[in-house]
């Protein structure tokens, strides 16, 4: 089973968490080999690559993201699974920061943004999006 979108379930749990701290994002994404528009998208069939579709998502979704506040505070290239499935691989990784979920919020449902994610839809095979609370790392290793 793949995951492009939240489910409603999965909305409503995020909008049950409180709205006005900071919150971390962990995106894992897998690309399409190709983007998949739908036919009345105008990069229908223009033979774009997944990762040029993401690109696109990145370059017309930027704007809003960091006009929000929010801003990309890690990123890596995934290069093997060590602990889980051997089947599980990522093509990109990153953590995007928030002022608060009030922000994601207003970045999801504002009508430009709606429009910029078929770019991402388009280009992601399977991906996860976990919320997290930032902590300040403890003296011991993992905490």
């Amino acid at each position: 089973m793949t995951s492009i979108d939240p489910t409603r379930a999965q909305f409503d749990a995020f909008k049950a968490l409180p709205r006005d701290t900071p919150i971390h994002m962990l995106n894992l994404i897998r690309l399409k080999p190709m983007a998949d528009y739908p036919p009345d998208h105008p990069n229908h069939g223009k033979g774009m690559t997944g990762l040029d579709a993401y690109r696109e998502y990145g370059r017309t979704s930027g704007p809003i993201f960091q006009g929000l506040g929010g801003r990309q505070v890690w990123s890596g290239r995934p290069e093997t699974v060590v602990t889980g499935p051997d089947d599980e691989r990522w093509d990109l990784a990153f953590i995007a920061e928030y002022p608060n979920a009030a922000a994601f919020l207003a970045m999801v449902t504002n009508p430009e943004y709606r429009e910029h994610v078929k770019h991402r839809q388009a280009a992601v095979e399977d991906s996860r999006l976990i919320r997290l609370a930032p902590l300040t790392p403890g003296a011991g290793f993992g905490e």
